[in-house]
């Protein structure tokens, strides 16, 4: 078993940077393109210079220790500079990506009481302008490109302050130049005044189609996890991450903070194959963060490029492949690495049972790695060894590619109100078919349940399903504006209940196996919360039951208890008779009925997000029963119809 140690850090944020900063002022923080499209470098003296200069500019505008920030803006240099002249400022900002909608930004914005807000294009300043009055606190906005002159005049027409973000930069490099002491010593002392409590961020988990429920967390939360990463990230001064994820979810937003805590740099790029990849040759990292997707169209796309090439050259490569699952498998047994999930192996045994084939199987691996992986390892730049996925389930035989090709790929679990990481794989004891070792800065507890429902409060031990809480530093201090809420799932002992099933195995470690509450997190992270998308699609004469699913796929699927009298009506106006109902259900202009039904239902032009979008839709002919699929208060058992119309759903998501 592994021994975590604890490192003592400062009170907050920006007192931890400060100090990276004394200790290596010139290494590499940032890498950023410039207009040419090439990466330049920033040091670490630099960029704190630079966001100590713009929180002085910041506090001029009237930006004060309490403030909520709007950040409207995907990752990038400049975010970690706002982020970081807030989080001095003692301010809060709250973020959201460019591929948020209007009503869903504006909602935002005017829930957490923002009076500035901070976007990354005109086009994202845009969708609050098309509704200004639902935002009547804001009257300032930073824009980092370049603001097109309509969208300048629609601002001002709003009664908004534009500023462009390039301009306020360079002003607060002339103030800081000819006043350098002054404002460092002034930014500085407010540093001091930031308690470990007060608020570092507000990320929101659902927007206006679901409960608004804005995580809120403290610099506690964040610097009591970091004081443990160093156990699990074992990275060296000077390494490189490489940022691709949206930096307002929680776990790339914790990667901003463990990178300075490390000494290493993070380059920004983007989740897109040939960007990415051309990326990676020129940084060179030797750390990347990802979504289960990301990993999985990367490997789908190496082997879509064996397979174009066909031959001896693909021929070898599946056989390598298969060699490098087999020789980690039985490495597992050798090392003490098997999950020990439903009862306690003997690792003296696995011993036995490895080490032979093992053996057998080393020179093949090693050719392998020698004329087949050192070529793909190159197009990751040669030095990703170590990457990470988080934001949702990784798929099993995307974790056995990843492991036969020799890239450790970590994967872990928690939740934006846990800050996020409750487990991790750990580098030295990695377990594939779990998501890793418990932090040691939270407790986890796993009672038993019914239904949703804990039954009993005790923690259940290794090696049985329940349900899933947490309880620490690094749990949220509470959703904005909603103790309502956060009473429902933190009890007055600080146990937070995640909503989510697992199992701890035998060597404090868990397996997810599904999910208490209603929550969907798909493949590329994005939260989505059915029972609003249900609603609506409830709303139609033709619809009876609804159950939205899609948990850790690509997109949405459906399954639909159409109402009969309104189907058979329907096709007997269009002259189909003669058919039993379950044949009715098959007809293609039935099929088509509620295809354009759920397409007419859920898109962006009702306020959806084009992640909440529903693809295929399977047509049950049998009523959902109380007992059978439904509660005795006649509430969906989610679990129970997953498991009931389990080759139904999987259809839904067959390639």
């Amino acid at each position: 078993m592994f021994h975590y140690t604890f490192r003592e850090l400062p009170k907050n944020l920006p007192l931890m940077i400060k100090n990276q900063v004394k200790k290596v002022p010139d290494t590499t923080l940032q890498a950023s393109k410039n207009k040419e499209g090439k990466f330049e470098y920033f040091s670490y003296q630099s960029v704190y210079d630079d966001f100590i200069a713009l929180a002085y500019q910041f506090k001029q505008m009237g930006i004060e220790k309490g403030s909520n920030v709007a950040l409207i803006s995907d990752n990038r240099r400049e975010w970690l500079l706002t982020d970081y002249a807030l989080l001095s400022l003692g301010a809060a900002d709250v973020p959201r990506g460019c591929d948020s909608m209007g009503n869903e930004i504006r909602f935002i914005i005017s829930f957490a009481d923002c009076k500035y807000g901070v976007f990354e294009t005109g086009h994202q300043l845009n969708k609050v302008l098309e509704k200004v009055d639902e935002v009547p606190l804001m009257k300032t906005a930073v824009v980092f490109d370049p603001v097109q002159d309509d969208i300048k005049e629609h601002a001002a027409a709003c009664g908004i302050e534009l500023i462009q973000f390039e301009d306020l930069l360079a002003k607060a490099r002339e103030a800081f130049a000819s006043n350098k002491e002054a404002i460092l010593s002034e930014i500085e002392a407010g540093m001091e005044k930031i308690e470990p409590n007060d608020t570092a961020t507000i990320i929101f988990t659902s927007g206006t189609t679901g409960t608004p429920k804005g995580v809120m967390l403290t610099h506690d939360n964040y610097i009591y996890q970091l004081s443990v990463i160093h156990n699990f990230l074992p990275a060296n001064p000077g390494d490189m991450w490489l940022s691709v994820l949206p930096v307002w979810h929680s776990f790339e937003r914790l990667i901003q903070y463990v990178a300075p805590l490390l000494k290493n740099g993070l380059a920004y790029s983007k989740p897109v194959g040939q960007i990415l990849l051309a990326d990676m040759a020129v940084i060179r990292p030797q750390w990347m963060c990802g979504v289960p997707r990301l990993w999985e169209s990367l490997a789908k796309g190496v082997q879509k490029a064996m397979n174009k090439k066909g031959g001896i050259v693909l021929v070898l490569f599946n056989f390598f492949v298969k060699v490098g699952g087999a020789y980690a498998d039985q490495k597992d047994k050798v090392t003490g690495h098997v999950c020990r999930l439903y009862k306690k192996r003997s690792r003296f045994l696995d011993f036995l049972a490895g080490i032979i084939p093992m053996c057998f199987l080393w020179p093949l691996k090693k050719l392998g790695d020698l004329i087949v992986f050192k070529k793909l390892q190159a197009k990751f730049g040669g030095r990703l060894h170590v990457a990470i996925s988080g934001g949702g389930a990784l798929q099993h035989e995307i974790d056995n590619f990843y492991r036969a090709v020799g890239l450790n790929l970590l994967e872990g679990y928690g939740l934006t109100e846990t800050a996020p990481v409750i487990s991790f794989r750990n580098p030295h004891e990695p377990r594939p078919g779990c998501v890793g070792a418990v932090f040691p800065s939270v407790e986890v507890k796993i009672c038993a349940e019914e239904n949703g429902v804990v039954t009993d409060g005790r923690d259940i031990g290794p090696g049985k399903k329940g349900l899933i809480f947490a309880r620490g530093r690094q749990i949220m201090k509470g959703y904005y504006k909603r103790p309502d809420l956060t009473e429902k799932v933190i009890d007055k002992d600080g146990w937070f209940n995640t909503g989510d099933l697992g199992i701890r195995t035998f060597d404090n470690e868990l397996k997810i196996t599904g999910r208490a509450k209603d929550t969907i997190v798909l493949l590329g992270g994005e939260n989505i919360e059915p029972a609003v998308l249900e609603a609506e699609l409830l709303t139609s004469e033709f619809i009876e039951s609804v159950m939205v699913v899609g948990q850790d796929k690509k997109s949405l699927g459906a399954l639909i208890v159409p109402s009969k009298d309104a189907v058979e009506t329907f096709a007997n106006d269009r002259g189909i008779t003669g058919l039993t109902y379950e044949a009715l259900l098959e007809q293609e202009e039935v099929v088509h009925l509620f295809d354009d039904i759920v397409k007419n239902s859920i898109s962006t032009s009702k306020g959806f997000r084009s992640c909440e979008k529903i693809g295929k839709v399977a047509l049950l002919p049998k009523s959902f029963e109380v007992g059978v699929e439904l509660s005795a208060k006649q509430e969906m058992m989610r679990y129970k119809i997953a498991e009931i119309y389990k080759e139904k759903i999987e259809a839904l998501f067959s390639e």
